[in-house]
Order: C-alpha cells, then sequence, then structure tokens
C-alpha cells in the first residue's frame, strides 16, 4: 500500500476529487493547508506572501494502482500545460491499515 499526498491548488480540488472518483478512488482525506514552494512564496509590488493557500489531498491506494493515480492528480491538478504553484505529490509506504469499526486490515 502507498500513501499519495498531493498538495494543489484550492480551485482544482473539485475536478481532481470528481476524476479521482469516477476512476475508482472515491476515499480521500482533504485538509486545507498552507505554505510555499521552490519560489519562496509570491511577491506583488512590496508586499510578500509566503504562506500561500492550498489543499492536500491524502489518498491511499495498492502500489499497482500509483501510476494510475498520479497520471490523474497530474492531469487534472495543472494550469494549462503547467505554471508555478501547481502543486507536488508526495508517494510514500503504508505499513499497514485497519478499519476502526470492523478491525479488519486492508484497504
Amino acid at each position: 500500500m502507498l500513501l499519495v499526498r498531493a498538495i494543489i491548488r484550492p480551485e482544482k480540488v473539485g475536478i481532481v476529487m470528481s476524476e479521482l472518483a469516477s476512476a475508482g478512488f472515491p476515499a480521500v482525506t482533504k485538509m486545507d493547508v498552507y505554505g510555499r514552494g521552490k519560489q519562496k512564496g509570491i511577491v506583488v509590488g512590496e508586499v510578500s506572501y509566503d504562506e500561500i493557500p492550498k489543499e492536500m489531498l491524502l489518498i491511499i491506494c495498492n502500489d499497482e494502482d500509483k501510476d494510475d493515480l498520479v497520471k490523474i492528480i497530474i492531469r487534472t491538478a495543472r494550469v494549462g500545460e503547467g505554471t508555478f504553484g501547481d502543486g507536488r505529490i508526495f508517494v510514500s509506504p503504508v505499513e499497514s491499515a485497519y478499519t476502526i469499526s470492523t478491525g479488519k486490515p486492508g484497504l
């Protein structure tokens, strides 16, 4: 199992989550987050914004589904051909998962 963390633009959350559900990935945790990327925020005139609002989506998937999942996020979360601030995807291993109501392991 893998944990896919996608940090994306807030205005892209609806389309990304819709496409994920249509592709068979309905289980998503969404969080409001703030941060900055390599460009260290945004400077408008003399004002610097270093805490940019983003959304973080957390999705657990089977190893063999990772490539499809990542492709969907990239295709639906980017602006045009891709611009600064479109976001980042992180993939990490998950040792185990359990359903609280049943105590059963797995997805």
